[in-house]
C-alpha cells in the first residue's frame, strides 16, 4: 500500500501542474509570436528582408538540427520529403521574404492583424483542397475580416494596391495557410513537432544563398540587428512552435486557436513599447472588425 501511495503522489501532482504548465506554453507562445513582429521592424534597420530571413532561420535550424539529433524521429519518405520541401518554401521563405518586405513600409501592428487573417485563407484552402465547407456565417465572417483589413490597409502607405506592404503580408498570410494546408496530411504521420522541425529545415536551406549577405551585413549594422535576429531565431521560430504544441496537445486545437486572437493585440503594444510606433484609430478599428471576421469563421463558420 505504501508503494502505490508513493507512486500515486508524483502522477497527482504531475496532473495537479498540467493546466499551469499549458498557460503557461500558450502565454510564452502569444508573447514570442507577437514579439516578431516588433523584431523584424528592428532587424530590417540593419538587413535586407532576405537577408534578415535567412539569419533568422540559420539560427532556428541550430536548434532543430539538435532537436533532430536528439529525439531521432523517423526520416520521411522521398515523396513526403518533397513536401516537406514545398512547405519549407512557402511557410518559411516566401512567407518570410513577404513578411520583411511588407514590413519595411507596415507599421509591425498594423502587419500582426493582417498576417491574423490566416485562419480564413487556411479555411478557404480547406474548402477547395480538402472538401471541408462553409456555411453563411463562415462568409461573412470572412467578408467582414476583409473589410477590416481594407481600414487598416488604408492608413498605410500604398493601401491595398498591388505590391503595396499591405498586400505583401496578405499574400504572406495566404503563404502560411497554404503550408498549413500541406502539412495537415501529413501530421498524423510524422508528428507536429517533426513536420515543423522539417519545415524548418526545409525553409532554412532555401534561405542559405542570402545567409552570406546577412553575415557580412551583421557585421557593420546597427547595435540592436544581431540581439533582433537571435530573439527571432530562437523565440517565435524555435521554441514557440515547441510551446504551441504541447498547447495544442492539452487544450485541443479549436480551444487554442481562440488564444491567438491576442497575439496582433500583443504584438501592438510590444511595438509601441520597442519601436515606439503607435496604432492610429484605423489600424485599431480595422484590426477589432478582422479579429471579430476570424473569431465567427472559428466559432460559427464550419459546417
Amino acid at each position: 500500500m505504501s508503494t502505490q501511495s508513493a507512486t500515486s503522489k508524483p502522477s497527482a501532482s504531475r496532473d495537479a501542474r498540467q493546466p499551469l504548465i499549458a498557460a503557461g506554453a500558450v502565454v510564452f507562445t502569444i508573447l514570442s509570436w507577437a514579439a516578431a513582429f516588433p523584431f523584424i521592424r528592428i532587424g530590417l534597420q540593419g538587413l535586407s528582408p532576405l537577408q534578415l530571413a535567412a539569419a533568422r532561420f540559420a539560427t532556428a535550424a541550430i536548434l532543430v538540427i539538435a532537436w533532430l539529433a536528439w529525439k531521432r524521429p523517423r526520416l520521411p519518405a522521398w515523396r513526403d520529403a518533397l513536401r516537406f520541401i514545398l512547405c519549407g518554401f512557402l511557410g518559411i521563405a516566401l512567407y518570410n521574404a513577404l513578411l520583411n518586405t511588407g514590413e519595411k513600409t507596415v507599421a509591425a501592428g498594423a502587419a500582426s492583424f493582417i498576417v491574423n487573417t490566416l485562419p480564413i485563407f487556411t479555411a478557404v484552402l480547406a474548402i477547395v483542397f480538402l472538401g471541408e465547407r462553409f456555411n453563411r456565417w463562415g462568409w461573412l465572417g470572412s467578408l467582414f475580416s476583409l473589410a477590416g483589413i481594407a481600414v487598416i490597409a488604408r492608413g498605410q502607405p500604398g493601401g491595398l494596391m498591388l505590391g503595396a506592404g499591405s498586400t505583401l503580408i496578405l499574400g504572406a498570410a495566404l503563404c502560411s495557410a497554404s503550408y498549413f494546408v500541406l502539412q495537415r496530411r501529413m501530421i498524423p504521420v510524422y508528428g507536429a513537432l517533426t513536420c515543423t522541425a522539417y519545415t524548418l529545415l526545409a525553409g532554412a536551406l532555401l534561405l542559405t544563398p542570402w545567409l552570406p549577405g546577412a553575415l557580412g551585413s551583421l557585421a557593420g549594422a546597427p547595435r540592436g540587428t544581431l540581439p533582433a535576429v537571435l530573439v527571432l531565431g530562437v523565440f517565435p521560430a524555435a521554441l514557440g512552435y515547441a510551446t504551441w504544441t504541447f498547447a495544442l496537445g492539452y487544450f485541443g486545437a479549436a480551444r487554442a486557436a481562440n488564444f491567438l486572437y491576442l497575439t496582433p493585440i500583443v504584438a501592438t503594444a510590444l511595438s509601441a513599447w520597442l519601436t515606439g510606433e503607435r496604432p492610429g484609430i484605423a489600424t485599431l478599428c480595422g484590426g477589432l472588425m478582422a479579429i471579430a471576421g476570424v473569431a465567427c469563421v472559428a466559432l460559427r463558420g464550419r459546417q
